[in-house]
């Protein structure tokens, strides 16, 4: 059985895409983001938006879809920390 890349593509972004989402809404519910590090959360952000330029500089349509929805996720984490860390 042979699986064509494009769809693991997919499913691998599928996967650590919505791995995200639980996380977001809790923290957008609860409004706490005290155990969250933002040195680590900045650098992942970071990470994610090179991951899609990289995706768009290979076209990649797997790889800039799934970092396009998790940086969004994950940026709005990261606002939240960052919210939390000096608005107060």
């Amino acid at each position: 059985m042979s699986i064509d890349s494009t769809v693991l593509g997919y499913f691998a972004a599928f996967c650590t895409t919505c791995a995200f989402i639980p996380q977001v809404i809790h923290t957008w519910k609860t409004r706490d983001t005290s155990s969250i590090s933002l040195g680590m959360y900045a650098l992942f952000v970071l990470g994610v938006f090179l991951w899609l330029v990289y995706g768009i500089l290979l076209e990649d349509l797997p790889i800039i879809i799934a970092n396009i929805i998790t940086f969004t996720l994950a940026s709005a984490i990261l606002l939240l920390k960052v919210k939390d860390s000096f608005g107060k």
